[in-house]
């Protein structure tokens, strides 16, 4: 199976990278793999698909998700005996993908974030509002010369025109967009958005986001549409730089 794979993205995929810098494999810690028998597969999936490099980034949500250094440290570990007993020969790192939360500002000040390449940090925000602190976190991440990256900005319903995005470009942030989006996956509105910031050569980043086999069986779909071959033309994307 994975070596038709191959062989179909050595034709026909869009995709011009090596590096996937956003995912949920390492099992039973988030809300993505369930064990390591579904990392392995998708895994597997992603290294037929070209990929080198995984940079896995559990969620850190203080009580929905209390993760730290040490827990997605050990756990990263695991994945990676595992993955060798396996035979599978693949770089996988580990940051994390931060809810923007006062929890999380306290790490900023603490300095005790988990961040991918030159101190490139995943967070997310709350889908429906605004937070009220996101300019006190992105601050706070400039002071300690961290790089703050927006995953999925396209999947938040409070962002909706470009000058929205440009306001947040303008504070100093990075934008990471799923592939999946692009393809529809989480819906309309959010491809339309998706589309538009790629159009507008506002993306840094493409992320998988996969947690599992549904989200995995959609991206292998996404991959091979033309629509990701001109988000590779119109955005400077800087996963094989980290």
């Amino acid at each position: 199976m994975f070596k038709s794979i191959k062989n179909k993205f050595s034709d026909k995929n869009k995709l011009n990278i090596k590096v996937d810098i956003h995912s949920h494999l390492i099992p039973e810690i988030d809300d993505g793999c369930f064990d390591m028998k579904e990392s392995l597969k998708l895994v597997k999936e992603l290294q037929a698909l070209g990929y080198k490099k995984l940079i896995i980034t559990p969620h850190i949500m203080q009580k929905k998700y209390p993760n730290n250094f040490k827990i997605i440290r050990q756990a990263l570990l695991e994945l990676r005996s595992f993955l060798k007993v396996k035979n599978i020969d693949i770089e996988v790192e580990a940051a994390a993908e931060y809810y923007c939360d006062d929890y999380f500002l306290s790490l900023i000040k603490n300095d005790e974030l988990l961040y991918f390449g030159n101190k490139y940090v995943l967070f997310e925000l709350p889908y429906n509002t605004y937070p009220s602190n996101l300019d006190e976190v992105i601050e706070a991440l400039l002071r300690k010369k961290y790089k703050p990256v927006l995953a999925h900005p396209e999947r938040y319903r409070f962002l909706n025109t470009v000058l929205d995005y440009r306001n947040l470009k303008k504070k100093g942030l990075w934008f990471q967009v799923n592939i999946n989006s692009v393809g529809g996956y989480y819906g309309i509105d959010v491809k339309k958005k998706a589309l538009m910031l790629s159009q507008k050569g506002m993306i840094d980043f493409t992320g998988s986001d996969i947690h599992n086999q549904k989200q995995m069986d959609s991206y292998k779909d996404t991959i091979f549409c033309n629509q990701i071959e001109s988000l590779f033309r119109n955005n400077k994307i800087l996963n094989d730089e980290i």
